[in-house]
Parts: structure tokens; C-alpha cells; sequence
């Protein structure tokens, strides 16, 4: 039953409430070493800021940790929302990262804030750093090649490790981006289903394998993000959904405060909870036949070169199960 594409995954380091955040970062340790001795193809970390669920916003520290704690999955950033930093402290990072773990290591971008306004003032972002993300991508890739844009500046560790790079995003600018640098592109449709389609197409069609950053020997490489959680039977599976499904309302709903599971049954049929859960519409929930048929038609709709899951289920014990039951090297 196994898919005939590469199976990858995106963890958040998600922390519980009331949890120490040590625990939660050991379970996304316990979580990449199933995927590792699972046969998974890589394992990619969000940075996130001011998120007190969410613990890789020091997300090439946490690619460390779990590369040291692994053997052959690939591990990187999905991604690095490089208006963030400087171009030269991230070749820096990952060019550390890729010579303690020679083979292993992605760098994926975004050009997002990851995290709200006042935040990106915390970050001494001001809202134009967005604008340059094609230029200080092209100067990242400059750092990483060994063929520095900026005279005399050049990245120690960096320099022509070649760390692959991947464009991430949830429109259509990363699709056109990525086609247009020619490098491979990953779509956010885990959070932001609707424009799918759109930027496979787009992506597919506007591909130029000459671009600046387009290795000997590019093509199109469209990896789409889906949401999943897959069980033995299917009343487990809905019910982990639905406690993931509450706890999007909490975060968006939930205004520091706890909801009860009243208030959660009640909020449900309002149309703002509606939106926040249409987010999730690229979930695929079921037994291990069900997900894998709906992650088959997914690579057909999209002509998908790689799936990137987000394990959707709450409990870790449904976590590790659902990594079972989709692993590349899983039987019927």
C-alpha cells in the first residue's frame, strides 16, 4: 500500500498545556525517530514566533538536535522565513548543519513573518523585508555555492556545502518564484487549501529549468502539504480529528482563555469557526486504506512529486500509529 512518491513529514514541536516545553520537544525526538527506522524521506521543522504551542522558533537548533538523534532521515527547515534574518547568518547556520551532517540537511524559505505585528517589531522587522525575499534568496544561494554576491563576504561554515534549497509558500507568489529560480517548490495547503491547485499549475507551467538557481539537471519538483491521521479503526481517527479540530478553535477562538467543551460544540456552527476549520480541508482521516487511497488522489489531482504530512492526530501514541500505518515500507 505503499505510495510510489516520497513520503516526507512537518512537525511544529507542538507543547501541550501545561506541559514543559522539554516534553514536547522530546516527543517530536521520539516522533523523527519512528519516521527514521520507518523509511520516511525527510522531516522538515516551522519557524514560529511568540507561539506558546509551538517550540522550533530556534529552528536550526532543533534541526541539530533531532539530525544527532537520527540516521538517515533528511531534516531541515520547513522553512526558514528568511525576511527574519540576514542571508549570511542562515548560509552560516546551515552550512554548520550540513557539515556535521553531510547529505542530510534542507533549507526551506518562506517570506512570512511567522508570528503576529508586534512580534515582527521584536524581530526589527518593519514590513518591507518581505520585498527582498528573491534577492536574499539569490544571496543566500550565493553564500551556500561559494559564489558570494557581496565582494569579500563569504559564509564560514557554508561555502560550497550546496545545501538544497526549496521555496515554500501559501499563494501563488512562491509558485511563480520558485518555477521562475528554478528550484523545487512546496505548497502550504495543510493550512491554506484554496489556492492549491492553482500553484501546482502554475508552477508546472511557468518551470523554467534554466533559471538562476536551477541545477544541471532541473525539473519541476511539487511537493504538497496534507494533513493526516490514520488509525485501526475509523471512530478513532474522527475522534482524534475532532479533539485536532478543537484545538484550532482554542488557538483562534480561545483569546487566552480555555474553552470548555461546551463552548466548543457551541462555537462550531458559527461562521468564523467554519473559516478557521476550512483551513483544514486538505485532511485525510481514516484507517490505513482509507488515508493512503485519499494521499493517491491527492499525487493524481496535483501530479504531486512528494507528499509532506502533518500529523494531524493529538495523542502520541495515534501519532506514532499514523506514522506506522502511511510509512513508505508499510504492508495492507
Amino acid at each position: 500500500m505503499a505510495l510510489s512518491i516520497p513520503l516526507s513529514l512537518l512537525d511544529l514541536t507542538r507543547v501541550k498545556k501545561d506541559e514543559p516545553t522539554a516534553e514536547g520537544i522530546a516527543r517530536s525526538v521520539r516522533l523523527a525517530r519512528t519516521a527514521d527506522r520507518l523509511g520516511y524521506h525527510r522531516l522538515w521543522f516551522a519557524e514560529h514566533h511568540n507561539a506558546p504551542t509551538i517550540a522550533s522558533s530556534a529552528t536550526s537548533l532543533m534541526i541539530q538536535h533531532v539530525a544527532a538523534q537520527t540516521e538517515n532521515l533528511r531534516v531541515g527547515a520547513g522553512g526558514i522565513m528568511l525576511p527574519n534574518h540576514s542571508p549570511l547568518v542562515i548560509a552560516e547556520q546551515f552550512g554548520m548543519l550540513e557539515t556535521l551532517y553531510p547529505g542530510r540537511i534542507d533549507l526551506g524559505l518562506g517570506r512570512a513573518p511567522g508570528t503576529d505585528g508586534a512580534t515582527m517589531g521584536a524581530l526589527r522587522r518593519d514590513g518591507r523585508e518581505a520585498d527582498r525575499f528573491p534577492d536574499d534568496v539569490l544571496e543566500l544561494h550565493g553564500y551556500l555555492s561559494g559564489n558570494s554576491l557581496i565582494t569579500g563576504v563569504n559564509a564560514y561554515p557554508g561555502a560550497g556545502t550546496n545545501v538544497p534549497l526549496y521555496i515554500l509558500g501559501s499563494s501563488l507568489f512562491g509558485a511563480q518564484l520558485a518555477a521562475q529560480f528554478g528550484l523545487p517548490y512546496a505548497f502550504a495547503s495543510h493550512f491554506a487549501p484554496a489556492a492549491l491547485n492553482d500553484a501546482a499549475r502554475i508552477y508546472r507551467e511557468t518551470f523554467d529549468a534554466h533559471g538562476p538557481l536551477a541545477g544541471p539537471e532541473a525539473k519541476p519538483h511539487f511537493i504538497a502539504a496534507v494533513n493526516v491521521i490514520a488509525a485501526d479503526d475509523t471512530s478513532a481517527a474522527r475522534d482524534q480529528r475532532r479533539q485536532a479540530e478543537d484545538g484550532w478553535l482554542q488557538a483562534f477562538l480561545g483569546r487566552g482563555r480555555s474553552l470548555s467543551p461546551e463552548d466548543l460544540r457551541a462555537v462550531r456552527g458559527h461562521p468564523q469557526a467554519r473559516q478557521i476549520l476550512g483551513m483544514l480541508d486538505r485532511t485525510i482521516v481514516g484507517t490505513q486504506s482509507d488515508v493512503v487511497s485519499g494521499l493517491e488522489a491527492l499525487v493524481r489531482e496535483v501530479q504531486a512529486d512528494e507528499l509532506i504530512l502533518v500529523n494531524l492526530a493529538v495523542a502520541e501514541e495515534h501519532q506514532h500509529r499514523t506514522l506506522e500505518l502511511l510509512a513508505p515500507a508499510a504492508g495492507s
